[in-house]
């Protein structure tokens, strides 16, 4: 085999992704960079008229990219958008899990409905979803990338004033579906890995952010600073082309340093 250029290696021309969550944040950084290194996108959320704008932004910017509205926390509904997706498409080589919920309250007041609502969507929907692309599009190829969305609130506990037990319980569990299916699948040469954000302004995080305080934050990090618009795209690019081809089962944080000086 030649060995191929860096620029072989992480170019996506002629692949296709699926990015929940889509529509903004995270999410659509991700997707961006899906897009700019040459993959045909379709983002989903709950929302059509966020999508709606979202691929606008995305069109914009040259990329081949279009929407389907479904809620990943619904059985039906995911069953739904992946078949719509793969007909749409023709395949899935790239599935990027990042719909989630975050609920804040104290352990011994957390609603039981609302660790529900987190669970559903943040950990069951990832993985129904995946068994869905797998089955339906990647074993058979014996090729693909999952990428699901942690954060490092699954790598431990709280800073004082912030009470999202089911939010933190859900993302370690991401973590180790992550290093599971990995290992369960790599025979069919998918790939599975996480990305563990730390904190990064969004609609999600904008009530942690002020009972926190943005400057705490920043300086909690040894980098001083939060996460941009740009700061996961190396990664989701790394972790989706044949540059990672060796990389499964792993999670990275895009943090700051927050967890370097955190884990013990």
């Amino acid at each position: 085999m030649t060995a191929r250029t860096i620029q072989q290696l992480f170019d996506l021309s002629g692949k296709t992704a699926l990015v929940t969550g889509g529509s903004r944040g995270l999410g659509l950084q991700m997707a961006q960079s899906l897009g700019e290194a040459g993959a045909k996108i379709v983002l989903s959320s709950r929302k059509a008229s966020d999508l709606e704008e979202a691929v606008a932004v995305l069109k914009a910017q040259g990329i081949d990219a279009s929407f389907i509205a479904a809620d990943c926390a619904a059985e039906a509904d995911i069953t739904r958008l992946a078949d719509e997706s793969i007909a749409r498409l023709g395949h899935i080589d790239i599935l990027v899990n990042n719909a989630g919920a975050a609920w804040g309250a104290p352990a011994e007041d957390h609603p039981v409905d609302a660790w529900d609502k987190v669970m559903n969507l943040n950990i069951r929907g990832y993985f129904i979803l995946s068994q869905q692309i797998a089955k339906k599009s990647m074993i058979a190829r014996k090729s693909g990338s999952i990428i699901n969305l942690a954060s490092i609130a699954g790598l431990g506990g709280n800073p004082s004033g912030m009470n999202t037990i089911a939010y933190n319980t859900s993302k370690g569990a991401v973590i180790n579906f992550t290093r599971t299916l990995a290992a369960e699948w790599g025979k069919y040469n998918i790939r599975v890995n996480a990305v563990c954000p730390g904190f990064f302004p969004s609609k999600m995080t904008m009530g942690t952010l002020k009972a926190l305080g943005e400057e705490r934050l920043k300086e909690g990090a040894p980098l001083g600073r939060l996460g941009d618009d740009e700061d996961l795209k190396g990664l989701t690019l790394l972790f989706a082309s044949n540059a990672g081809k060796h990389i499964t089962g792993q999670w990275m944080a895009v943090d700051g340093g927050v967890s370097c000086v955190t884990a013990g």
